[in-house]
């Protein structure tokens, strides 16, 4: 059914794929198809605060979340899924969208928690943006 299903998770959040990984997984056990594993190390939010970190503060941060991811996909993920880890940086919400259209995505799948309502008002959720803007359907699993 789908060829190219996107996870996106949280390393420092286990919760983000403990249980959207297992499904991913099933999407991805199609004859054909690829898993594709995206963590995004997210941006400073303004000049101000990344003029406080060293120059080569995101570029070892991605290292560290490469390695990390890799690791987690080998331990987890089967060896007959077909799977690539990405690592990307910048806004999450931004950075899904845009490897959505950049690797032919079909499916996304991601974790978001329960509704707050005062969280949600206040900062909304990556969730929600991305189901909001997504060419592509998104399986949302509760954690």
């Amino acid at each position: 059914m789908y060829k190219t299903i996107l996870l996106t998770i949280d390393l420092e959040h286990e919760a983000s794929w403990k249980h959207a990984l297992p499904v991913a997984i099933d999407f991805a056990k199609v004859p054909g198809a690829t898993l594709h594993v995206l963590s995004v190390v997210p941006n400073f939010g303004s000049a101000l605060v990344a003029s406080e970190f060293p120059a080569s503060y995101l570029e070892k941060a991605l290292g560290k979340a490469k390695a990390k991811l890799e690791a987690l996909v080998a331990a987890q993920v089967p060896a007959q899924v077909k799977t690539i880890s990405h690592v990307g940086a910048g806004r999450v919400h931004e950075a899904i969208l845009e490897y959505i259209d950049s690797s032919g995505a079909d499916l996304v799948v991601m974790a978001s928690h329960a509704p707050d309502r005062v969280r949600e008002f206040l900062v909304g959720s990556n969730a929600d943006r991305v189901v909001r803007r997504s060419p592509v359907s998104i399986h949302v699993v509760r954690c």
